[in-house]
């Protein structure tokens, strides 16, 4: 399993309806928190939504070209903690993904700002790794099940 939209559940791991969690960001609605625009930027990231990553990316970091052709499979989502003083803001997180037969993880400790009442995401201390879950741990895709009953 890896994560996926279907009208019960949104990619970033809410358990909301994608339609009135991260949807209504990528149609055009502000973030309202640091953390929701990082969701909605995972969320863009699983569903390949480009445009919507360099809209939300602040201009003085932004790159002048995103392929996300080669992205892995990302399947989960975790904050670990967000938080805000005046106009800027902090999110680390914790994004699950699939390469090939193995998982791995990538943690970031990411910056935004606000500006005309809508967060950007401006840059991030990012360490990667990889995920080796026990037959009867977890499954790292987030469904709840144990491994081996899951993804292995």
């Amino acid at each position: 399993m890896v994560a996926e939209v279907t009208p019960e559940s949104c990619p970033c791991g809410s358990g909301e309806p994608y339609r009135t969690c991260c949807g209504r960001y990528h149609q055009g609605k502000p973030a309202p928190t640091p953390e929701a625009l990082m969701r909605s930027r995972y969320s863009a990231f699983v569903l390949k939504l480009v445009d919507y990553l360099k809209s939300t990316w602040h201009s003085r970091t932004r790159p002048q070209s995103l392929d996300l052709e080669e992205s892995p499979r990302w399947a989960s989502l975790q904050i670990l903690s967000s938080g805000v003083s005046g106009s800027d803001g902090n999110v680390h997180f914790r994004a699950i993904y699939r390469a090939g037969t193995s998982w791995g993880y990538l943690e970031e400790k990411s910056r935004f700002v606000l500006e005309d009442k809508r967060w950007y995401y401006v840059s991030g201390d990012t360490t990667e790794g990889v995920l080796k879950p026990g037959r009867n741990e977890p499954c790292p895709c987030g469904s709840g099940k144990k491994h081996k009953a899951c993804c292995l």
